[in-house]
């Protein structure tokens, strides 16, 4: 192997190591919230009937700021480059958590998290954009099932640190750890896909014209939509553990920041078999389906766990996880989709629309537990997002062999 080959080599492997280290500190940050809300809201003085509704509440703000902020870091990652969302994006939400850290009303928690929110929206894009780019397509399936593998683990992480330390403290080492990774990304270098881009003459992050053609919105709504069943099982099933496994008469409290940490210990798992399977059988749809089967099968054995230990309840949480890891992917068919000039717009708002589709999903669940109950307007909710993710798959382009050397005219 050549000088020059085994220093391009070495670039990229500090590329997907910066940007697999980017989303372990967005991961744990983005479930920070869920693991320490019932402890953070009892420390504000929140009565317990309360708990449930605030938590919504928060959670539907931390995810109002990542639609904001995905469409921003977006536009900005396509236009001015992958690496200002890099860097831009977590400086805000480190600080944004470190002053999290220092809130005495709900009003001030939800104003950071929002802030939080913003930021988090801008690191899985712009490090799945700029890895994408960076490596041939033989092995862009690895590099994303690496920095997949290693961000998700960042809610175990969390869940682990988090019977140590105050939630306080537990935002504060989350922001911490956020501005040490800042300092590690002076070494990473734009993408020379985008470096030609910014020779061409035509239109970059035009977030607007992903809805004037209809060929294009048609694409850009079902790559957001097959993610949507991941989200549902974070946002619905497992956040609001407690309160699902009582209904359900589990034997033993559940605590959620326990189930958080076991979903995503699943997850770590199922991103990384769906990235190896993915370049087994050289395909991103066939993998896509076959873990959207499996979440269907988890996701139904959930609503018949009446009366099981929570030991038992928590190993669920881990098949659910598996079942949901296929997220990489997900991101991956995304930034696959669409040309040089839109795909940071693109593999960035995804899946902070897909996040942000916890906001319908939540609201709707509060209201339909009002009327039905808890258990069945989870699975009502889950019926209708795993059915829309089939039909969208269905019609979606399989992009495991598109070279990415092109542009949206």
């Amino acid at each position: 192997m050549t000088t020059t080959h085994l220093k391009k080599s070495s670039i990229f492997n500090i590329l997907v190591l910066v940007a697999a280290l980017g989303y372990f500190v967005d991961i744990y940050d983005l479930v920070l919230f869920s693991i320490v809300r019932v402890s953070s809201l009892k420390s504000l003085g929140i009565a317990e009937v309360n708990l449930l509704d605030t938590g919504v509440f928060l959670l539907n703000m931390q995810m109002i700021g990542m639609l904001v902020g995905g469409i921003f870091w977006g536009i900005l990652g396509d236009k001015k480059g992958r690496l200002s969302v890099l860097f831009g994006s977590i400086l805000l939400y480190s600080v944004a958590n470190i002053a999290n850290a220092f809130v005495h009303s709900v009003n001030a928690y939800a104003l950071f998290r929002f802030i939080a929110g913003v930021g988090l929206a801008g690191e899985l894009g712009a490090g799945i954009t700029l890895v994408s780019e960076s490596l041939p397509k033989e092995k862009r399936g690895y590099a994303t099932m690496i920095v997949a593998s290693v961000g998700v683990s960042g809610a175990v992480f969390a869940g682990l640190i988090s019977d140590f330390f105050t939630w306080r403290m537990n935002f504060i080492i989350g922001g911490v750890l956020g501005l040490f990774l800042l300092i590690l990304r002076i070494s990473v270098h734009e993408s020379d896909l985008y470096k030609q881009l910014k020779q061409k003459m035509v239109s970059k992050g035009d977030f607007l014209s992903l809805f004037t053609n209809y060929t294009r919105f048609s694409k850009y709504l079902k790559c957001i939509l097959i993610g949507i069943p991941l989200w549902y099982v974070v946002g619905i099933l497992v956040t609001f553990s407690p309160e699902i496994a009582k209904s359900l008469n589990v034997l033993g409290p559940v605590n959620a920041g326990k189930a958080i940490m076991f979903c995503y210990l699943g997850l770590v798992i199922g991103d990384f078999l769906s990235g190896a399977c993915s370049q087994l059988f050289k395909s991103r749809k066939k993998i896509v389906l076959a873990f959207l089967i499996l979440a269907t099968l988890c996701v139904g054995l959930n609503f018949f766990a009446y009366g099981i230990t929570a030991s038992m309840y928590y190993t669920l949480c881990v098949f659910l996880g598996i079942a949901s890891g296929y997220w990489a992917i997900f991101v991956t068919v995304a930034a696959e989709q669409f040309g040089t000039n839109l795909r940071s717009t693109v593999a960035t708002t995804v899946p902070n629309f897909v996040r942000g589709a916890v906001v319908p999903i939540t609201l709707l669940f509060q209201f339909l537990k009002e009327r039905v109950g808890i258990l069945s307007s989870a699975a009502v909710l889950g019926c209708l997002c795993i059915g829309i993710a089939f039909i969208s798959l269905f019609f979606l382009e399989e992009t495991y062999h598109k070279e990415l050397d092109f542009v949206e005219e």
